[in-house]
């Protein structure tokens, strides 16, 4: 099938990668954040000084004890990190050695395969529609979705991190995956797939600006959710995980990072872990403008931004340095009409220029109340009355969170309005709070 969706944005943003050639990124430590994992209820296995393997468990889920994070590397623990009210930050661990932790691949029935997924930490790097939150291991998935389009910010393409060679990998994943789910398993990419039609899935093409990789734009194009359906979601990343734990019986913690943004003098691709540490990533590559830097793990719209000793964080895809913008004396400040200003408005010159900027950290505005103008709808390619939909969760009205398509929503698919919003609401943040509240009341 091919679908072509005709709302989005994609800001034109300087700092891309260029040569999309892997250099091998030597690091230290890795580290585990199980916030990175929504609905994940952490409880500690291990404690400073222990040895682990790779693949070995950090960490379990309090109410589903079988849902693992697992080391991405072996060595040392060094680091069991609390903060307030002894919520757990990260575990740390200092690379050693290169054991790995061998996983037994019998199954005979759904709820046995995927508690080898739950065991081996691969499907906490999944994600369900509702809620967006780690999949509960009790409950099969209706249908699976799995995204390899790539259109957030400066993402790498698909070259970059899935090859020829990877094939057998993904047919084996998928075919194992499909006898997880009572319905499909549909694999949604664009133009750029070369690796033809993979087995077990069925394929979906997609075209159009960002949001066209989210996976929430994709089930809602496909089949959407509906109240009491439950759908799984993944990158072709973790598919490709999936299929070497059954090819090696081994986890597989390789990433793929772009290290990428206008304050970078030398964007690239490095080849490291999850979780790996950020600081010897960029080192050497931020621009030299004495001015303050934002390091973002992830992209512009949805990463999050990092200290200095800071880690490689879900879903370990992409390292954004920018401007931090709060050493920046500028004539006018947000007003500005400086044609070196990005913006999605008519109002600045900026919109009508054909070429990158190099946007910084500031808000560029205060908040103020909701306007009902229409601009979330112009960035959002899904059937749902977003304005609406956002001011029934502040308010907290069930019946008409569930109304207005709560269900098919994840922070994500907001992030792009939230980018838009002359209000400057932090949507994201709405929307995350609004699914855990209505997953509290509703299980």
């Amino acid at each position: 099938m091919k679908i072509k969706l005709s709302k989005g944005l994609n800001l034109p943003i300087a700092g891309a990668v260029d040569d999309v050639t892997p250099h091998f990124a030597a690091v230290t430590r890795a580290a585990v954040v199980p916030s990175d994992y929504p609905g994940f209820v952490p409880k500690v296995e291990v404690a400073p000084g222990d040895a682990v393997k790779a693949g070995a468990a950090l960490m379990f889920d309090k109410r589903h004890p079988e849902v693992k994070l697992v080391s991405p590397v072996a060595g040392k623990v060094v680091a069991v990190e609390r903060g307030e009210r002894r919520k757990l930050l990260k575990v740390v661990v200092e690379m050693s050695g290169d054991e790995a932790e061998s996983f037994d691949l019998t199954w005979n029935t759904p709820r046995e395969a995927v508690a080898l997924l739950a065991n081996s930490g691969l499907l906490a790097m999944m994600r369900t529609r509702p809620y967006d939150v780690v999949p509960d291991p009790e409950v099969l998935p209706r249908d699976i979705f799995v995204t390899a389009i790539y259109s957030a910010p400066l993402e790498l393409p698909l070259s970059a991190r899935i090859r020829a060679e990877d094939k057998p990998l993904l047919d084996m994943a998928a075919e194992f995956l499909a006898g997880i789910t009572t319905g499909k398993v549909y694999l949604s990419h664009d133009s750029s797939w070369t690796l033809g039609d993979v087995s077990g899935a069925e394929m979906a093409e997609f075209s159009g600006p960002h949001p066209v990789g989210n996976a929430g734009v994709q089930i809602a194009a496909i089949r959407p959710v509906d109240k009491g359906d439950t759908v799984w979601t993944l990158d072709i990343e973790t598919l490709r995980r999936i299929g070497h734990l059954l090819a090696h019986r081994t986890f597989d913690a390789g990433a793929v990072v772009g290290v990428c943004g206008p304050a970078v003098s030398s964007p690239y691709v490095a080849k490291t872990v999850v979780g790996a540490e950020i600081a010897p990533l960029i080192s050497g590559r931020e621009v030299s403008d004495g001015r303050h830097h934002r390091v973002i793990s992830g992209n512009v719209l949805v990463g999050t931004a990092i200290k200095d000793d800071g880690y490689l964080r879900y879903p370990y895809r992409q390292i954004t340095v920018i401007d931090e913008g709060d050493d920046i004396d500028e004539f006018m400040g947000w007003a500005t009409f400086s044609p070196s200003k990005m913006s999605c408005n008519r109002t600045f010159p900026g919109h009508f220029l054909k070429r990158l900027f190099k946007p910084d950290a500031r808000l560029l505005g205060g908040r103020r109340a909701m306007i009902m103008s229409g601009e979330y709808d112009a960035v959002m390619p899904m059937d749902i009355m977003s304005e609406y939909l956002l001011k029934a969760i502040i308010a907290r009205d069930i019946d008409n969170m569930e109304r207005l398509g709560i269900y098919e929503v994840a922070p994500e698919d907001f992030a792009l309005a939230e980018y838009a919003d002359t209000s400057k609401l932090p949507l994201q943040h709405i929307v995350r709070e609004g699914l855990d509240y209505l997953r509290k009341e509703l299980e």
